[in-house]
């Protein structure tokens, strides 16, 4: 069971999601505002969102960037959108899912059950260090030789999941699976990401401290060498 924030605007269409994941044993509440969806997820945070993109006072791509300037609830884009680039662009801008209309409520609930358990697994539990670097994934909070590090969203999730197996190599795909929360992908998405994330950790590319990548491979993170 999970607290499910559907925010359509078609009543039709809310009502039929409504009734569905309620017989699923999911608690539903419902908007038909991007305004009432930030106001909903800022004074009761549900477990995740289901989020239409034609929403009649916002484009539902801005929405999901308000959202993701307030919250990291799982948001799954449902839209009769079927736009690949657009569907990209979503993804990188902080979407978990995305599902294009029509689709049934099998399909919805399997989507759902995924990202929650994504959501679970990588849940705020534990506080990572690695060398001088400290992440308390509670607080969202990373501090780098005793000084906080200003990290957007996707910075921290990736520098939090590369120091969670710290001195193992990732591979691209994964990032991008696990990351991105993406089957396919560009890797120079990676790449900026990484490049941002080395500038802040102090390094380059070819002078790595603690991200090192691995040429055709992927990318590990590990403990500086003293000797260096």
């Amino acid at each position: 069971m999970a607290s499910v924030l559907v925010v359509e605007d078609d009543a039709n269409v809310r009502t039929a999601l409504i009734r569905e994941l309620s017989a699923r044993s999911h608690v539903v509440r419902s908007v038909g505002t991007a305004m009432d969806a930030l106001r909903e997820v800022t004074q009761s945070p549900p477990d995740v969102v289901v989020l239409d993109l034609g929403l009649p006072d916002l484009d539902g791509a801005e929405v999901l960037k308000m959202l993701r300037g307030i919250s990291d609830v799982p948001v799954i884009i449902a839209t009769a959108r079927d736009d690949e680039p657009e569907i990209v662009r979503l993804l990188n801008a902080g979407a978990d899912d995305y599902l294009i209309k029509p689709f049934s409520i099998e399909h919805l609930s399997a989507r759902l059950a995924a990202v929650l358990r994504r959501s679970a697994r990588s849940g705020p539990t534990a506080e990572l260090s690695v060398g001088g670097l400290h992440i308390d994934l509670d607080r969202r909070e990373a501090l780098l030789d005793g000084e906080p590090l200003e990290l957007t969203r996707r910075e921290f999730d990736l520098l939090a999941y590369l120091a969670a197996r710290p001195g193992r190599v990732v591979a691209r795909r994964e990032l991008l699976a696990e990351v991105w929360r993406q089957a396919y992908g560009d890797d120079q998405t990676i790449d900026v990401h990484l490049s941002w994330l080395r500038r802040k950790l102090g390094e380059t590319a070819a002078a790595p401290r603690y991200l090192h990548t691995v040429r055709g491979v992927g990318v590990r993170l590990a403990e500086p060498d003293p000797r260096s």
